[in-house]
């Protein structure tokens, strides 16, 4: 039997007891599969989270010994009701499905090399980057790796061994070495800047596994219901968090410059704006803010030099007229309408100068935050005109209700749909209710967010490929879509039953905060691509970033004012 296979049969035994998903992608776009245990939702849950994980090696023996500890543990009286388990039961299918092992068939071996480096998953060990971020962010209680072996070995991490005696009394278990393989990484340091895990690694002959594993039930009896793990403890930690509390941390570290004039940038500049509209406690950075613009105010610096005036740049003045608002000083409205005079001008098939004439997702977002602020302002309809034009004409949605990159590239490239989401939810903003297009641009938008929500991961997340199953969860998209569901609640052109879909959201992003502003799994900044492949090899970026930390600022400062005025 195939893996694929394998896992249909285990499933088939007890449908509905554990779904289906992918945690990776290998370098042949094949998913490394992952077993979710019932409905609960990490951090969250009453019950303590196992996490189980298998055939690092490729081995099919490693592989079948990981499926019958799943079966020996759906058949244990009891233990589920305790416990809940998920589980990769191949870490390494390509190494598997091509008879690599213990490498990958790419020059990787999964195995090994643990923490991976770099920024993510295009290297040729992607399996590694997958693995080490899923385990962590399944918030688990206890890690187990199951390998086989001639001879019986049990180790577990030194957080694991002082947890209960029995460890070492019952399963005879030695500690696990400091070393590069998977679980000696996530049992010391800081691994995914999270505390280690509580691991524990079974080493076993076939014939030995049913027993091993009664030990190992019978002593996880024992184990207190409170005894929940350092990582799971800090991501929950996380998820409690007020959006006010994130957003006092982003804007710590996010808006704060403006070099080059860029969205990555004013973005944040306008979230540190909207934090000091909601929060008592933030000192008003508006004063800080002018000194900041002062040299392109006085024309020492130039906003928009060559090489620096396409669409990403113009939109880096979306705090503007928020600035003009809090200050009095109106030359920063006139600013942002000088501004949006630049697409006043097309290139030939009508589309204008600033944006891509292939018609973007990205200045679908960046037209859309220009324009509509210059109708605020100045009530001229020319602008609106100019912004519904390029979104109505631009048929980049497909039938399905997702958005193509851009005309020409037919790949639903995660941040490409954030683009798309945010870029209606700020034209529907500044929209009248009255207006002949307003019908078009919300329905487009309904049915791009309803697709969206068949795309939603259980973490609340939505992907680096929208439509890949075990492309990584991505933090921009997933701040995007959050923002357009969170204003389309307050503003009335969402109704109710999309608050469940923004919790979620709300939920995902916040566990991928940390204390310091460093985010997990940001997107680099990513032009049109040719392949799937090709989205899915983009850096992900883990710590700190303007890009997301400015998205995420926005999304966070709107999820709160929704909350004040819920």
């Amino acid at each position: 039997m195939t893996l694929d296979e394998q896992i249909e049969a285990l499933l088939a035994q007890a449908p509905g007891f554990w779904h289906l998903d992918a945690c990776g992608v290998t370098r042949s776009e094949r998913q490394i599969p992952a077993l979710l245990h019932g409905v609960d939702q990490p951090p969250a849950g009453e019950r303590l989270q196992l996490v189980l994980i298998g055939g690092l090696s490729g081995t099919q023996e490693d592989v079948d010994a990981a499926l019958a500890a799943l079966q020996s543990y759906r058949t244990a009286p009891g233990l589920s009701q305790r416990y809940a388990l998920s589980a990769v039961p191949c870490g390494n299918p390509d190494g598997l499905a091509l008879g690599a092992a213990p490498e990958n068939g790419a020059g990787g071996n999964p195995g090994t090399a643990y923490p991976p480096p770099g920024d993510s998953y295009y290297d040729a060990n992607p399996e590694a980057h997958y693995l080490w971020r899923w385990v962590s962010f399944q918030a688990p209680d206890l890690v187990l790796e199951i390998r086989t072996g001639e001879a019986t070995s049990w180790e577990g991490s030194a957080l694991c061994l002082e947890l209960l005696e029995q460890f070492r009394s019952v399963l005879n278990a030695s500690e696990l070495p400091s070393d590069s393989s998977l679980m000696g990484a996530l049992s010391t340091g800081e691994p995914n800047l999270l505390p280690p895990v509580f691991g524990l690694r079974l080493t076993c002959a076939a014939a030995d596994l049913d027993a091993e594993l009664a030990k190992l039930w019978t002593v996880l009896g024992q184990v207190p219901d409170h005894a929940r793990s350092p990582t799971r403890s800090a991501l929950q930690a996380r998820a409690a968090r007020l959006p006010l509390e994130a957003a006092r941390i982003l804007a710590g570290v996010y808006g704060h410059e403006l070099d080059p004039v860029i969205y990555t940038q004013g973005v944040a500049v306008s979230g540190r704006l909207r934090l000091a509209q909601l929060d008592r406690e933030y000192a008003d950075p508006s004063d800080g803010i002018a000194d900041m613009v002062a040299p392109y105010m006085s024309g020492a610096e130039e906003w928009f030099p060559a090489g620096g005036d396409g669409g990403a740049n113009l939109a880096g003045l979306v705090w503007a007229d928020e600035l003009a608002a809090t200050t009095g000083d109106t030359r920063y409205n006139d600013l942002l309408v000088q501004t949006a005079d630049r697409y006043r001008t097309t290139h030939d098939n009508g589309v204008p100068i600033p944006s891509n004439p292939n018609y973007q997702v990205e200045d679908m977002f960046f037209t859309a935050a220009v324009l509509g602020r210059a109708f605020k302002l100045t009530g001229d309809d020319a602008y609106l005109g100019i912004l519904t034009r390029f979104l109505l004409d631009a048929d980049v949605q497909q039938p399905d209700g997702l958005f193509w990159h851009d005309r020409r590239t037919p790949f639903y490239w995660g941040r490409g749909n954030g683009f798309a989401a945010l870029s209606y939810a700020e034209t529907l903003t500044y929209m009248p209710d009255g207006h002949p297009d307003r019908a078009a641009v919300l329905a487009i938008h309904r049915r791009h967010l309803q697709a969206l929500r068949g795309y939603q991961h259980r973490s609340g997340m939505w992907r680096q490929v929208v439509n890949g199953p075990g492309s990584y969860p991505e933090m921009t998209v997933t701040c995007m879509v959050g923002y357009a569901l969170a204003r389309g609640l307050r503003r009335g052109w969402l109704d109710a039953g999309y608050t469940e879909m923004l919790t979620r959201a709300w939920q995902g992003v916040a566990a991928r905060i940390d204390d310091h502003g460093g985010l997990v799994d940001v997107c680099t900044g990513t032009g049109v691509q040719q392949s799937t492949r090709d989205y899915l090899d983009r850096p992900a970026i883990f710590g700190p970033d303007e890009r997301g930390g400015a998205l995420s600022l926005w999304f966070v400062t709107e999820m709160e004012t929704f909350l004040q005025e819920n």
